[in-house]
């Protein structure tokens, strides 16, 4: 029986992504003046594009950075050291074809279409 010493033991390694794959969604920024007030009236916008860019749709997921909050809740918690936020990927795997980012990450918002017929 001959032992197995190895010089150097590598482990595996991953390759953290540093962006999100934004691949096959649309992304909309907007600025709008006067800038709104709270979450209420940034959904109101978001979901005004979504209704002209997609028609019937679902909202996945959504970030109000003015409260620190997220939805689906709690999605950030198992990504405390990855470069992706939960609300990011939950949006982008449960399939969202557009993201509105309010005022650079204030509030964000990630859509899926939905066929009603």
């Amino acid at each position: 029986m001959t032992d197995f010493k190895p010089d150097k033991i590598n482990p595996p390694t991953c390759s953290i992504p540093r962006e999100p794959d934004y691949s096959g969604v649309t992304l909309v920024r907007l600025s709008p003046e006067p800038s709104p007030a709270d979450y209420q009236q940034a959904m109101k916008l978001a979901n005004a594009v979504a209704d002209e860019r997609l028609g019937d749709h679902m909202l996945l997921s959504w970030y109000d950075r003015d409260r620190d909050f997220e939805s689906p809740q709690h999605a950030s918690e198992c990504h405390v050291n990855s470069a992706v936020p939960g609300y990011v990927d939950y949006g982008l795997y449960h399939g969202a074809t557009l993201k509105v980012d309010i005022e650079d990450g204030r509030f964000v918002f990630f859509y899926m279409p939905v066929d009603l017929s």
